[in-house]
Parts: C-alpha cells; structure tokens; sequence
C-alpha cells in the first residue's frame, strides 16, 4: 500500500470518527429523532410522525403545562412515551365531569377530539414529577395508571419542539393557549 493510499484511508478513518463523535454530542445533549408509536396523542399527533426531541431547555428549567414531552417509562425505561404536561410541582389535577381542573381551573382543551371520561383525583404533583396526560385520554397510558404515575424530572428525555415527517404536516410544535393562563396567574 502506497502512502499516498494509506493517507486517504487515515482521512476518512478521521472524518468518520469525528463525525461520530459530533453525532453522540448532538444526541446526547442538543436533541433527538423520536418516532410516535400509537394513538395516545391524537389528534394532534400520530402514530409514525416524526418528532425533533430538544434536550437543551431542561436543563435549566422545568417542563411547563402544555409541552410535549418524551420520557422514559417508569416500568421499563428503554421505552419511551410521549404525552402532554398538564400538572407541575406543588398543582392540584383531578377530573370531574369530562373536565380536567388543574388548582381549580377547568382547562379548556379546544385541541382534543373527545371528552376525558372517568373521574380522577384530586392527586398533588410532588417536588420533582410532572403529571402527564395523553391527548387522546380515552386511549392513553398517562399519569392516571400506577405503572406511569408521576413521571420524575431525571426520567424526562426532553420537549418535542418539531413534527418533521411527514413533510406535508410539518411544523413547530407549540402549547396551547389554556396553559397560558397560569404563566399569567404566576406573574
């Protein structure tokens, strides 16, 4: 082997472990991929669409009412789930009458298909856990069932900030106005 030959395959060794050096960085610590598996956010996701998952804001926040979060199943934390924030340290979350109360406040879930059948709670999210609904909650393993439960801060993967696949849906995931309600009532 030449060294001119051997110098274009020590090139290539580099750029592919600089590139996969990059790529655990980026997985790691900036954001992710994430597949939707089942119905359980319906109808505003579903099942095959293609999320980007940041992991950056969590860092130096908590998750908010209203963000769309992966996190790790409690039971079997190679899986992950993904559902809506609805309860943050210290709330009150119960359900009453296909309503959902959060301290109180009936929320207005306009971006739901159906009504959340079922009574629940009054439940106080502890220091450090999140309560989690799924958007189709008549079809959604969520914070209501002892295997998720709340879901710890450490188990949060991060906030889905984008729907990229298919190209045709693509767009920015945002929280819905009825949880801007109490970044108001905080201030």
């Amino acid at each position: 082997m030449t060294p001119a030959v051997k110098a274009q395959i020590l090139e290539y060794v580099e750029s592919f472990v600089t590139a996969a050096i990059l790529a655990a960085i980026i997985i790691i610590f900036i954001g992710q991929n994430f597949v939707v598996q089942g119905s359980s956010m319906e109808p505003n996701l579903h099942n095959r669409q293609r999320l980007f998952v940041e992991k950056i804001s969590y860092r130096f926040r908590q998750p908010k009412r209203g963000e769309v979060v992966v996190f790790k199943y409690p039971v079997l934390p190679k899986r992950k789930f993904i559902k809506r924030v609805v309860g943050v340290p210290g709330d009150e979350v119960k359900i009453r009458e296909n309503k959902v109360y959060v301290n109180g406040q009936r929320l207005d879930e306009g971006y739901l298909d159906s009504l959340t059948y079922g009574e629940f709670g009054p439940v106080y999210v502890p220091p450090g856990h999140i309560f989690v609904l799924g958007d189709n909650r008549n079809n959604s393993e969520d914070s209501r069932f002892p295997d998720v439960g709340f879901v710890p801060f450490g188990n949060v993967v991060g906030r889905a900030c984008f729907r990229w696949w298919p190209p045709t849906k693509m767009t920015v995931l945002k929280r819905p106005e009825t949880f801007l309600q109490f970044d108001k009532a905080a201030q």
